[in-house]
């Protein structure tokens, strides 16, 4: 089992629409890995020093790795893998979608409106994974050393809030993003109107865009 490579990037090509391979040298080796977009674009530039933890599988024979930025985003990759239906590809697109704290309150929340933004991920596939892996996290997400913020709408409301802000042309990570801000940052309640949700998270939406170079 190979828990984790420390080598310098020698490179990083995007095969495909959603497959991006870090070329990693190690002792004058290298090594193909199989990366999130998002540790793609948090990787300093090539030569440099870095360490990825990692995933060994072997598919029709052939060995393939898998490369993550820490061992609990690695984790629950292995823990997507256990459901049926979900492969390598399916995992890391979540992964990609939401931030590791928001996939896993997701999961736990049932929240199936926010997984299926995920590319490839349907309602069966969102509602099988929340339905196999909610009790896992829950006990899980503690040895992992990290606890799920649980603010935001209250269930009743949280769906049209979504639904509102996807139709709107917003992503998954900014909606969740924007969700948690509202909710920590304003104190907007729970169980405030969905209007109210909706307009102040559109107003912090909008502002990042202003202040974004």
């Amino acid at each position: 089992m190979i828990s984790y490579l420390k080598g310098i990037v020698a490179g990083i090509q995007n095969v495909g629409s959603n497959r991006v391979i870090l070329t990693l040298e190690v002792n004058g080796m290298g090594y193909d890995l199989q990366i999130p977009q998002r540790l793609a674009k948090q990787l300093p530039t090539t030569g440099d020093l870095v360490q990825i933890f990692t995933h060994y599988q072997i598919r029709e024979e052939v060995p393939l790795l898998y490369g993550f930025s820490s061992p609990a985003e690695r984790d629950l990759f292995r823990h997507l893998l256990t459901v049926s239906g979900v492969g390598a590809a399916l995992a890391i697109a979540l992964l990609d979608t939401l931030e590791l704290p928001d996939l896993v309150q997701a999961i736990i929340a049932a929240n199936t409106q926010i997984l299926i933004q995920a590319p490839g991920v349907g309602k069966k596939i969102a509602e099988r994974i929340c339905l196999e892996l909610k009790a896992k996290l829950i006990e899980w997400r503690k040895s992992a050393g990290f606890f799920v913020a649980t603010e935001g709408p209250a269930p009743g409301i949280l769906e049209e809030v979504q639904m509102t802000l996807f139709a709107l042309g917003y992503t998954a990570h900014e909606v969740s993003h924007a969700l948690h801000v509202v909710s920590e940052d304003i104190g907007l309640p729970k169980d405030a109107y969905v209007e109210d949700w909706i307009k102040q998270a559109i107003a912090h939406l909008s502002s990042s865009e202003q202040v974004s170079p």
